[in-house]
């Protein structure tokens, strides 16, 4: 079975990759675990890339806690998703996948530098690729880049894996008991709702595109491949 989609973006939270037991910042069998999904992925024949965050190693308002001035302290997170991006690479390498890590910041010794026509040609060859170093810009979250980089190569779709929720709902329901799951809503919706699924910035990006996001739980291991096969899983968050 094919997949839907030809193109799609996978976003990962840095949180997904890092192990809760040992409080370390990556989990060797997390890692294995998205490997295998990217692969079966790429075996629909999807060409497959990831945007990957940096929150197991950094977050923003620590830099604030510690007296970091904010584009310093973005400059540092975008550091930490160079290191999540080549651990991704490792294990996508070690599943048989054929990888590149293409970052925003130029680092030459450990990746590529991101340009459009040279990954859009990484993909064709049926290359994983991963985005890291966010934006290259302070300010922005790693929610933009993937946005970015999607409209950048013409992705179908960007697919959200959250960490304990099954998708969109319209209020926290981590602390609010009766919070409803949407099963589809709009950009302008996320927007004018202030629904708490990803940064507004990067939703409002996607207004007048027909990039679709898909929003699952990435605890549940066939989510992202059911979404592949056209099944109903999750939110889908679309132009209409």
């Amino acid at each position: 079975m094919e997949s839907i989609y030809r193109k799609i973006v996978v976003k990962l939270s840095g949180e997904a990759l890092a192990d809760e037991h040992d409080q370390t910042i990556l989990d060797r069998d997390l890692l294995k675990k998205i490997a295998k999904t990217i692969k079966e992925a790429h075996e629909l024949g999807t060409e497959v890339s990831v945007v990957v965050g940096a929150g197991n190693i950094w977050r923003g308002r620590l830099a604030e806690k510690v007296g970091i001035e904010r584009s310093t302290g973005d400059y540092m997170g975008m550091l930490g998703t160079i290191i999540n991006a080549l651990a991704l690479q490792s294990a996508f390498e070690e599943a048989g996948l054929s990888t590149r890590v293409m970052s925003a910041i130029d680092v030459p010794q450990v990746c590529e530098p991101y340009i459009r026509r040279k990954a859009i040609s990484h993909l064709e060859k049926g290359r994983v690729v991963i985005f890291a170093g966010g934006t290259g810009n302070p300010f922005f979250t790693t929610d933009s880049t993937a946005t970015l980089r999607a409209l950048d190569i013409g992705a179908d779709a960007i697919l959200m894996g959250k960490n304990g929720v099954k998708g969109v709902y319209d209020k926290d329901p981590r602390t609010n008991t009766d919070a409803k799951f949407l099963e589809h809503v709009s950009f302008q919706e996320v927007v004018e709702r202030k629904l708490g699924v990803m940064d507004l910035t990067a939703v409002a990006m996607l207004e007048s595109s027909p990039i679709k996001i898909h929003v699952y739980n990435m605890e549940d291991p066939d989510a992202l491949i059911s979404i592949l096969k056209g099944r109903k899983i999750g939110t889908v968050i679309s132009k209409e």
